[in-house]
């Protein structure tokens, strides 16, 4: 675990923020409850499991209207649990009302869905709040009883918390974003297992190449043999024969490589060598299964991230496009943000604080509660950027020089990209940011994007296009200059120039008529 020191010279004390209410801002109740009244006020508490759920129903006081009582989940029995809370309404006249659904994975969401389609305000309440409020009345009594009377007191100190629902496309955009990421990690996992049981067939050879999984010849050949006196007893000429018939584009010197090494490797044959070569071979087959995937994600999130003002973020050298939808999927709307601390504090990108009396420790550790996936987003980004930006990469070896920890450099990245998230996509404005000094240009890194994707021309277009309507008005020239010079260097071509000579005119033209329209408007205002 790494420190991270907060911002000012002085030891004193952190002053505290003014605060209207102790309850969470998204979770007061306190105005309503005044409003209609306390015995008029009532909380629906339930407690999700993965097929059915523990429930009941009391007043803002704690009295109980409704026992707790078991839902299946299943339609009926949610209709019937309604039914019951309607007429326990006109019963006791409760004229307000909330419902409160603990977070277990995800079963808590039929039950959520349920009472939100029937018109409830629903709310969800964290299992570490339930638990905080559960130790002190029952220590050591865990019931699911006991935890809807938890729920309730949570509910009634404001932890009962509404959230956001996400529309499109940044629903569609979270979803494939973090399928990627999860098959991203499995490829990962995969191709360890492929180097080791390759290295257990053929020891060392996949030391021979820097990029073992990028390279269709060394694999090509490491799947024909199973063992180094196999490749020698095949020799150059049936090798790049079995190549050329199997349309893998290799070069002579990669086959003089590979037989240099197996003369040199020749020994007994390892007892295991056709099982290791048989498990690794089917491995391959799942990787590249899996990786016809992940190509096939990232297409479609290049389509859903054109469609969100995060496309501006590929300006900055070291944003690409799955990085600005990876973390559009994980920020959602920018609305949502106030100022730049939002976002570090969703992410938990500030220390810890132990305070008591005259001890004050506000140099502790990251904290624990946060959005980690947020916060993995930041940290990628803040590694790309330390590596390609030249303004960040510049601050990443001044903290190098200074000692800084690695990992603290990146939280420091990180905190002040998020101030330029917000400046970026909230606003409309020119930037002034040394980023932007000289920025990388958006169409130019989609058009390539989509080319090493081999996406389809209509769909290259429909994405552009759509770039386009996100993109500043000040950007507008640059991007037609660029447009403008790749299509005149792919015209002086013969090869490809007919397709790329179909797309790239008609977002010429788009970005010109736009240019026209943003002037003529700023010029009458």
């Amino acid at each position: 675990m790494y420190h991270v020191r907060r911002s000012g010279r002085g030891q004193h004390k952190a002053k505290s923020r003014s605060k209207q209410s102790l309850q969470k801002p998204n979770g007061a109740i306190s105005s309503r409850v005044k409003k209609v009244g306390g015995e008029h006020f009532a909380i629906v508490c339930i407690d999700p499991a993965k097929h059915r759920s523990e429930w009941m129903m009391a007043d803002y006081f704690g009295n109980l209207l409704i026992q707790p009582q078991t839902v299946e989940h299943q339609s009926v029995f949610f209709k019937v649990a309604v039914e019951m809370i309607r007429q326990s309404q006109q019963q006791h006249n409760i004229q307000d009302i909330i419902v409160v659904v603990e977070r277990t994975g995800n079963y808590h969401l039929p039950p959520k869905r349920a009472f939100a389609s029937a018109g409830f305000e629903t709310r969800v309440v964290h299992p570490f709040a339930t638990k905080q409020y559960r130790m002190p009345a029952n220590p050591g009594n865990k019931t699911d009883e006991n935890d809807l009377y938890a729920q309730h007191r949570a509910a009634v100190a404001g932890f009962g918390l509404c959230e956001l629902e996400l529309e499109p496309p940044y629903r569609d955009l979270q979803l494939r974003a973090r399928h990627r990421r999860n098959l991203v990690e499995k490829a990962a996992a995969i191709a360890c297992q492929i180097r080791e049981h390759l290295h257990l067939a053929m020891p060392g050879y996949a030391g021979l190449f820097d990029r073992l999984f990028e390279s269709p010849t060394a694999l090509g050949i490491a799947a024909r043999c199973d063992s180094p006196a196999k490749l020698i007893k095949f020799g150059p000429a049936r090798l790049s024969q079995y190549l050329r018939k199997n349309k893998i584009r290799h070069q002579l010197r990669t086959i003089d490589k590979v037989l240099a090494w197996a003369s040199g490797a020749v020994s007994d044959d390892i007892q295991d060598g056709p099982m290791h070569h048989a498990i690794w071979t089917d491995l391959h087959e799942l990787y590249q299964h899996i990786h016809r995937q992940i190509v096939a994600l990232e297409r479609k999130l290049a389509r859903d991230v054109v469609q969100t003002p995060y496309v501006r973020l590929m300006a900055i050298p070291g944003i690409n496009v799955v990085s600005a939808a990876e973390l559009a999927a994980e920020m959602g709307p920018i609305s949502g943000y106030a100022n730049a601390n939002a976002i570090t504090g969703r992410a938990g990108l500030f220390p810890s604080r132990y305070q008591s009396d005259q001890t004050d420790n506000d140099r502790g550790s990251l904290i624990r509660c946060a959005n980690r996936r947020l916060r993995c987003v930041l940290m990628r980004i803040a590694d790309n950027l330390a590596c390609h930006c030249n303004y960040y990469r510049g601050q990443a070896e001044v903290d190098k020089a200074r000692g800084v920890d690695k990992r603290a450099s990146r939280v420091k990245i990180a905190k002040r990209f998020s101030r330029l998230i917000l400046a970026c996509v909230a606003g409309d404005e020119p930037m002034r940011h040394p980023c932007f000094q000289k920025p990388d240009s958006i169409l130019d890194k989609l058009r390539r994007f989509h080319h090493v994707h081999r996406t389809p021309m209509d769909v290259l277009l429909a994405d552009l296009e759509a770039a386009v309507e996100q993109l500043p008005y000040n950007t507008c020239n640059h991007e037609a200059e660029i447009v403008a010079d790749v299509l005149k260097q792919h015209t002086r071509r013969r090869r490809g120039a007919s397709l790329i000579g179909d797309v790239l005119p008609a977002v010429l033209a788009r970005l010109n008529i736009r240019t026209t329209e943003i002037n003529k408007n700023r010029d009458r205002s």
